[in-house]
């Protein structure tokens, strides 16, 4: 498909699409300030903590991971952006976060998500583009391989079933509709970045957003995978590099054309520690050592060099800068 794309902007274009918060605190965080146009799609179906509780209050569009998104991006006052991230401690309010009460409130109010969008550019300073990946109210469903059906991202993400079971298939109920700015942004894009995030509560349920896979494949931009660095409890149990990727692919319909993943090995101190702090996890993700001879893999020490066992966002952005001049070239 031709990019309807303005010829006097040369400003090159990345769509990153995600969820949670591991997306907006290493790619992001790592490519907001470079000189490049960001269209951040989130996924849409958060149904756990304080957005769950919104959600089902006030049958609101989820704010949570559009949120941190907004966050990530803010230029604005230390002040205005602590205030954002605040969460409240005590009394009726605990647990919901400031930022979560004052999108649903922008909602409820105007009744137009695209005005609540507008002003949360205008009062957090948003350079980049922030887009919801579905307006449609839907949730997130798992078969697990006993047949048994889990309901909702939060029963998905933090499971209450027996977790070493795998899962069979996700979907969507009611079906969710892409928003429109969404596909423009993937056909307009030069690349497009997929996660870090969780491959099923948050990745597949964007993929399978009905229009947002198909732009993906039909864009002229190539399509770059970044791998998680460690395996999840409940969802990717005993996942290599290459079980990512084909998750992935089946819900895209399609081949991505690269996959960033990592190679360092941080200290057993270092994942010890990191795993105290997120019991959820299990184990740095393997890969086979014949994915290095091959173009569509890049193996790359990628996490940051001391502390918790998260990507580098200064690495990661120059692994993705470079895909994106190489494609120019």
């Amino acid at each position: 498909m031709p990019k309807n794309k303005d010829k006097e902007d040369k400003t090159k274009r990345i769509a990153c699409l995600g969820g949670g918060n591991a997306m907006p605190k290493t790619v992001i965080a790592g490519l907001k300030k470079k000189d490049i146009k960001l269209s951040v799609i989130c996924a849409m179906l958060d149904s756990g903590g304080s957005t769950g509780r919104l959600r089902e209050d006030y049958n609101i569009i989820s704010p949570g991971d559009i949120k941190r998104a907004f966050i990530a991006l803010a230029n604005t006052s230390p002040v205005i952006k602590n205030l954002f991230d605040y969460r409240f401690q005590t009394g009726e309010l605990e647990g919901h976060s400031f930022a979560n009460l004052f999108i649903a409130a922008l909602e409820l109010s105007s009744n137009d998500y695209e005005r609540t969008l507008k002003e949360l550019n205008k009062l957090l300073n948003v350079r980049h583009q922030v887009l919801p990946a579905t307006l449609t109210k839907s949730h997130l469903y798992a078969e697990l391989e006993n047949g048994k059906i889990v309901k909702g991202e939060t029963n998905i993400d933090v499971p209450k079933h027996d977790d070493s079971l795998k899962i069979k298939k996700v979907y969507l109920k009611p079906e969710a509709k892409a928003y429109p700015e969404s596909v423009k942004a993937l056909t307009k894009a030069d690349l497009i970045v997929l996660g870090p995030g969780d491959l099923y509560s948050s990745l597949a349920q964007i993929l399978l957003t009905k229009g947002i896979a198909r732009a993906m494949r039909e864009s002229d931009a190539k399509v770059v995978y970044i791998c998680n660095l460690m395996r999840k409890r409940g969802e990717t149990n005993r996942f290599n590099v290459q079980d990512f990727v084909g998750v992935i692919e089946k819900y895209l319909e399609g081949e991505v054309d690269h996959v960033i993943f990592n190679t360092q090995k941080p200290s057993k101190k270092r994942i010890k520690e990191h795993k105290a702090r997120h019991p959820e996890l299990l184990s740095l993700v393997q890969y086979k050592e014949e994915l290095l001879k091959k173009d569509k893999y890049i193996g790359k020490k990628i996490i940051k060099n001391k502390g918790p066992i998260v990507h580098d966002p200064h690495k990661l952005a120059n692994t993705i800068l470079k895909i994106l001049n190489n494609n120019e070239n």
